[in-house]
């Protein structure tokens, strides 16, 4: 009986803008090592000031699948993403995009301003033949699981046709990254029926019902978190809309848990009995597992973490990072649009 040959791993190759977001490197280089010690076969390019990021690395800086790459420029939270693109192109955000377009990285991954994130991989990657606008796509935690919502934030206005890409690219994300064939989307509107919404949204909907996604129909706000859909497609002032208002009311629920069992001897001793209920439902609606938004619709992968992110939210954006690449979200979303829209004469990634 023949042997078959031995296949090495596929590496991956992940680009880390280690100074941006709120803590910078005290964030990003601790999460890429304690990444490095749950993935052993992908590497990273550590690009930020090598002066500040090298000896944060301690006794990796030897090792093999790290690379540092020095930038001598920082964008800042909240630098103008105009002024940034223009003026900063030796900024680590820069660099790190820069990496994924030359071919050293397969994934780049910032905590840094959204705005010039976006205009910068959007310049420096350019978009997919067949998209016309990157979307901000992002998982959101339900009672049964998780949804993917876009767009969260990149376009404020949108048309049908922009909505249906954004129904194809989740689609395509979601059953390349999940195993999914055939992932559920629907539409957010403020009703169920097909009569309810606006024309943009109800003509979207026509798309997508017509566009062999698997589409389910119009969402309400409340059915996001009933997980009706793998998918939800909005526009992005919407969509920021709704996650902002989620995170809001989520914090306001843990605040005002914590108070109420605090208030006396009673409450704290119901507090105490419950502590391995209040501990599981914190880990699974915990915001820093489903830290990591993937730029959707360019030509080539980059992921934004929360500014905020604390070393294992910015570790959780690395890994989406990493399965988009390894599961080759790029090339399901380029075969699908060229599939769908021939006459938009898709080229291959």
């Amino acid at each position: 009986m023949s042997r078959l040959p031995f296949i090495l791993p596929m590496t991956t190759r992940i680009a880390i803008d280690c100074m941006g977001g709120d803590h910078g490197p005290s964030v990003t280089v601790p999460a890429a090592i304690q990444f490095l010690a749950e993935h052993p076969s992908a590497n990273l390019i550590l690009v930020g000031q090598e002066e500040v990021v090298r000896p944060l690395l301690g006794s990796h800086a030897q090792d093999s699948r790290i690379r540092v790459v020095h930038a001598s420029e920082i964008v800042g939270m909240d630098e103008s993403p105009a002024l940034a693109l223009r003026n900063k192109k030796d900024s680590s955000m820069r660099v790190a995009i820069n990496q994924v377009k030359s071919g050293e990285a397969d994934a780049c991954v910032s905590a840094g301003n959204t705005g010039a994130l976006m205009a910068i991989s959007r310049f420096v990657l350019k978009m997919l033949p067949g998209i016309d606008r990157p979307a901000i796509c992002a998982p959101l935690p339900t009672v049964n699981g998780h949804t993917h919502m876009l767009d969260l934030g990149a376009n404020v206005d949108c048309g049908p046709e922009h909505l249906l890409q954004f129904g194809i690219m989740g689609a395509m994300l979601v059953a390349a990254m999940e195993h999914k064939e055939q992932p559920s989307v629907g539409i957010l509107n403020i009703g169920e029926e097909e009569i309810k919404g606006n024309e943009v949204v109800k003509a979207a909907a026509d798309l997508l019902r017509a566009s062999g996604l698997n589409f389910v129909g119009n969402v309400e706000g409340d059915g996001i978190y009933k997980g009706e859909a793998d998918v939800i497609v909005c526009d992005g002032f919407v969509g920021n809309v709704a996650l902002k208002t989620s995170e809001g009311l989520a914090q306001m629920l843990a605040s005002s848990l914590r108070q109420e069992f605090k208030r006396n001897w009673l409450t704290k001793l119901a507090a105490l009995i419950a502590i391995s209920v209040l501990n599981n439902f914190k880990r699974r609606f915990d915001h820093r597992r489903y830290n990591g938004a993937i730029l959707l619709g360019l030509k080539g992968i980059s992921v934004k973490s929360h500014g905020s992110a604390d070393v294992l939210a910015f570790g959780n954006a690395i890994s989406r990072a990493c399965d988009a690449a390894e599961n080759r979200v790029l090339e399901r979303i380029s075969s699908r649009i060229a599939d769908m829209m021939p006459a938009a004469a898709v080229e291959s990634v």
